[in-house]
């Protein structure tokens, strides 16, 4: 693993971090003082509709590493947060013009440069509908197609959103097929080949596709993935590495689906039962769940009996979409291919997705301002900067009932990038 710069302070910086941090926890104290006891303010309504709840915080002081708008995001987060329901965005999406109006779908300026390039997203997603809308709107543009695959297990509510929002916008529908999705097992793989399906027999000739899930943002408008794309110029991009032992485990014993006591209810469970070799002599590598793939690489997929008989094969591996894709594209002769004999392609080197993990946390980049969940970051407000300077295209993870503000700041900084993007697109803006 490539060498990185420590965020650990230096001492001879030790005396004026302190003085910084005791100043922050001032400002902390006097704001407590004034403004913790005051009631939130009513969330953000257009003609009396509830749409997303807005903070009153500076994202650019934030973003500035400002000490006392930092606090100011700390305190607002500790208090009970407001709560954006499921149903409130089902209400919203029963007026699809009201929908479309408060929430700027009519107002999305397309540069010819997007009109002639455009994307397409799987999203596989299972809670927290305004995450979920939020997601595609600032990824939003009339010229890509999306493609939504909810849980089957998910609540009624969230489900009716996500048909609403499908309704409401051309350009997004809902997976003809639909997973119950189990953590680990081969339905995750299989939410994404759905929509992959779809999308391939949709009407819009999209370039490149991308599969996020409900708790990733972007980190770069759509023109700049626009440009991004274009410099792969056909090639693939994700995290494809060779295995370890243990990761070789996963897929080298039957596993089974069985209910566990703990978190996800149900798991692929290993069993001593050794599987056969990959079909057709495929090498095995490694990688993430995570990927941005062309066009021609999903149509190879699709006609590919290899393809097919590795998806079988898979089918009793644990966590099979960790190295279906990773193992595909070293495939020789694939469109976009990386070859075997190149190196391995990590998480840092792959921009597909920058997650922080807790272990690595004071080495490889600075520690979490918001919270934990399988020993991944759920990121804070404090960490703006740092996203959006680190060079990945998309980060996970993100809760608004963790730290909504910084879901917030996102939004703000990439309709700013956005602006000055498309001011500078060759081509005229014209609207969607």
């Amino acid at each position: 693993m490539r060498t990185r710069c420590s965020f650990l302070i230096p001492r001879r910086r030790f005396m004026s971090s302190l003085l910084s941090l005791l100043t922050i926890c001032v400002v902390l104290y006097v704001y407590s003082l004034n403004y913790v006891s005051e009631p939130s303010p009513p969330p953000d309504v257009f003609n009396d509709v509830q749409t997303v709840h807005k903070y009153e915080i500076s994202c650019s002081a934030i973003y500035d590493m400002d000490p006392v708008e930092v606090g100011k995001s700390l305190i607002m987060r500790r208090k009970e947060a407001v709560e954006d329901t499921d149903q409130s965005l089902v209400n919203l999406t029963a007026n699809c013009s009201l929908f479309i109006q408060s929430r700027g779908y009519d107002d999305v300026c397309v540069s010819e440069e997007e009109k002639d390039f455009p994307i397409a997203y799987s999203l596989v997603v299972h809670k927290s509908a305004w995450m979920v809308e939020r997601l595609i709107k600032a990824l939003y543009s009339p010229s890509n197609v999306y493609c939504i695959h909810y849980d089957q297990k998910s609540p009624p509510q969230f489900i009716a959103a996500m048909e609403g929002m499908a309704r409401c916008l051309p350009n997004v529908f809902i997976a003809s097929k639909r997973e119950s999705v189990f953590y680990a097992s081969i339905s995750r793989l299989k939410a994404d080949l759905h929509c992959l399906s779809d999308l391939l027999r949709s009407e819009v000739q999209w370039k490149y596709v991308i599969n996020l899930c409900g708790q990733d943002f972007p980190l770069k408008s759509n023109i700049e993935l626009v440009s991004e794309l274009k410099k792969l110029d056909g090639a693939n991009m994700l995290e494809t590495s060779r295995p370890t032992d243990y990761k070789k485990e996963r897929f080298t014993f039957h596993y089974e689906l069985a209910t566990v006591s703990y978190e996800y209810n149900k798991l692929p469970v290993k069993t001593q039962q050794v599987k056969e070799p990959p079909p057709h002599g495929i090498e095995m590598f490694i990688g993430n769940a995570y990927f941005v793939l062309s066009r021609e690489f999903i149509v190879f997929m699709d006609n590919s009996e290899v393809v097919r008989d590795f998806l079988s094969w898979s089918e009793d591996t644990y966590s099979p979409d960790e190295h279906f894709w990773a193992t595909l594209v070293r495939m020789k002769g694939v469109p976009g291919e990386v070859p075997r004999s190149h190196p391995d392609v990590t998480d840092l080197k792959s921009k597909t997705r920058l997650v922080k993990w807790q272990y690595l946390e004071d080495n490889l980049y600075p520690p979490c301002t918001g919270g934990h969940v399988r020993s991944v970051c759920i990121y804070g407000a404090a960490e703006l900067r740092w996203l959006l300077h680190y060079g990945h295209w998309f980060a996970n993870k993100f809760d608004p009932k963790v730290d909504p503000i910084i879901i917030q700041c996102l939004e703000e900084k990439l309709e700013e990038k956005l602006k000055i993007f498309r001011s500078a697109a060759s081509s005229s803006c014209r609207k969607g």
